[in-house]
């Protein structure tokens, strides 16, 4: 059985990431979702254990201290973080992993998981960014600012991602990552190629 793909789908709030990665996994069943580990409070129409794993920071600091995650952040006053066991559980048994995590979460995993697929969603501007932030009605005008402030520094450092795609329009976004996840899984380090020569049977 082979490893499992490591995809991480990072972008400013408001950029779409999360509606993205909600269709990608509509088309593809089998792709496993990790569900991140939160402090903050739990937004309305959320679902512990679906959206967020809701904990305490007491429990959180527990796991920080146990090196239980793959890479944690603190973000405006409350921790996010994606938990270990799941991820490589999954990846272990051959399932693709999506992570929808920020840009540090992103380099975090970056250093200890290089192998992994960077995809950055870029906005169709600052402007509509900021358009969705409001319409939201979830925050105060100081966390957008605060959002907004980040959302240009994370534009400005997306680079080193492996690809980047902007969301101007949602099912030409999705078709773009699901075209990523094909190429990827196309790469001569992820086809059992070798088999061939040995007589087998080609196995992705």
């Amino acid at each position: 059985m082979h490893k499992g793909m490591l995809v991480v789908v990072s972008g400013p709030s408001g950029a779409g990431k999360g509606t993205i990665c909600q269709e990608i996994r509509k088309r593809n069943p089998n792709l496993f979702y990790s569900i991140s580990a939160t402090t903050r409070e739990k937004r309305v129409g959320e679902i512990d254990g679906v959206h967020y794993y809701f904990i305490d920071r007491q429990q959180f600091e527990k796991m920080i201290a146990n090196d239980e995650f793959l890479e944690w952040a603190d973000v405006y006053g409350n921790y996010y973080g994606t938990p270990k066991k799941p991820v490589f559980e999954a990846l272990a048994r051959g399932q693709d992993v999506i992570l929808e995590i920020d840009i540090k979460g992103a380099r975090q995993v970056k250093k200890t998981y290089p192998e992994g697929v960077f995809v950055f969603i870029l906005p169709p501007s600052i402007s509509i960014l900021e358009e969705r932030l409001r319409k939201r009605g979830t925050e105060r005008e100081e966390i957008i600012v605060k959002r907004m402030q980040m959302a240009w520094e994370e534009i400005a450092n997306c680079d080193w991602y492996d690809y980047l795609i902007l969301n101007d329009d949602l099912e030409t976004a999705v078709n773009d990552l699901e075209a990523v996840l094909t190429a990827e899984k196309l790469k001569p380090k992820r086809v059992n190629y070798r088999v061939l020569l040995e007589g087998g049977v080609l196995i992705r």
